[in-house]
């Protein structure tokens, strides 16, 4: 009933511990990984180019583009990679293509003093300057949409677009509105962004707190203009190819290490889709056209470990493991899935939680040295990046 791909971004860590950025970091040396990669014709036509033909491959460098007067590419800055999968008819199949495309680029990352790391901020920075200042090109091209507007924000962060589509949903624009509104019960579960300009920073996500409200939870492609909401940021868009016609984007989520979590979050969004009702009766009455940027801020703070927030995403699991034994049952391995999701929820866990022990600990953890920053008196507090 269901398609799915992941778009995984990846942060990297030199081989003496620090953060991979544009202050010691080429594109070339990136994409020098990239061109050793294989490249597969039947990728195409499922994923997307681009205008630059930087996205060649499913592995490819994720930056921040630079143009002369005249729209010429002059340069990228790079911020890592991405791996996107092809669209798969199962989450498990989608899950085992993104493992095997990480093996690959391991491989390739080690002998070049590389490494993954899983974070969702970047631990050392605070901002990423556009410099120099954006010329009247660039100016006119940065306007096109909301998203391209703001497009410098994602240089600082990483995280997925968990996608999936479906013949049999009625109504696409109307699951996007779902999870637009529910995205602050959704996000908990990835947490991995607690450090900012080299230290903690009182929370679990950065990331949400930075972004939210200036960049969509949930985007829709349509099929031309039709149907189209104008919003900011957006909740549709036209589609680029054929193969998007359909397809949802979840964007609000951190950076994921791990590839199992990924298959969990793609249930859940499958079990809030076979739950949604476009009349309003069902189980999720809630709907928003873009993200609530306060709701987002207070759970980037406190997390799973704020009851109210705990019960709000218990809530969201039981909803979607409802819609999704009514309809599909576990032949695909969703309740199974769900079902480890729950336990997760129930620890009230996420990477944050860990990355900040081990950080604690006097461990290097994600571009940070071995000496601990400042510790804030406690996560929940009330202090924004």
């Amino acid at each position: 009933m269901f398609r799915y791909g992941i778009e995984h971004e990846i942060a990297l860590l030199r081989a003496d511990g620090r953060f991979a950025d544009p202050s010691n970091t080429r594109f070339d040396e990136l994409q020098a990984v990239v061109d050793a990669l294989p490249e597969d014709p039947d990728d195409y036509p499922g994923l997307r180019i681009g205008d630059v033909g930087i996205k060649h491959k499913r592995w490819y460098v994720e930056g921040y583009e630079r143009f002369d007067e005249g729209g010429a590419l002059v340069r990228c800055d790079p911020k890592g990679l991405e791996i996107r999968t092809r669209i798969h008819d199962s989450v498990a199949a989608a899950v085992a293509a993104l493992r095997a495309d990480q093996a690959l680029l391991d491989a390739e990352l080690g002998p070049r003093g590389l490494r993954t790391c899983a974070v969702a901020f970047h631990p050392t920075r605070t901002e990423y300057v556009i410099e120099p200042p954006l010329n009247a090109w660039e100016q006119r091209h940065r306007q096109g949409s909301p998203e391209e507007r703001t497009a410098h924000l994602h240089m600082l962060t990483f995280g997925p677009d968990l996608n999936l589509s479906s013949a049999g949903l009625p109504d696409p624009v109307d699951v996007a509105r779902l999870l637009t509104h529910y995205s602050p019960w959704i996000v908990p579960l990835s947490f991995s962004s607690p450090f900012r300009g080299g230290r903690p920073w009182g929370g679990l996500s950065a990331r949400t707190a930075m972004r939210t409200g200036a960049r969509p939870a949930a985007l829709v492609f349509l099929d031309g203009a039709a149907g189209q909401v104008r919003s900011d940021p957006s909740l549709t868009q036209v589609a680029r190819i054929p193969a998007e016609v359909g397809r949802i984007e979840f964007k609000a989520c951190d950076a994921i290490g791990d590839p199992d979590l990924y298959g969990e979050l793609l249930s859940l969004l499958t079990g809030l889709a076979l739950a949604a009702d476009p009349d309003g009766a069902g189980p999720l009455p809630g709907r928003a056209t873009v993200p609530d940027a306060a709701a987002h801020r207070h759970v980037a703070r406190v997390g799973l470990a704020d009851d109210a927030v705990h019960a709000g995403t218990g809530a969201l699991l039981a909803a979607a493991e409802r819609a999704v034994a009514d309809r599909l049952g576990d032949a695909g391995g969703d309740l199974t899935r769900l079902a480890a999701l729950r336990e997760r929820w129930a620890r009230r866990h996420c990477a944050a939680l860990d990355l900040l022990a081990r950080h604690g600990a006097g461990e290097p953890v994600a571009g940070l040295g071995r000496t601990p920053a400042p510790v804030p008196s406690r996560v929940g507090q009330d202090q924004r990046p």
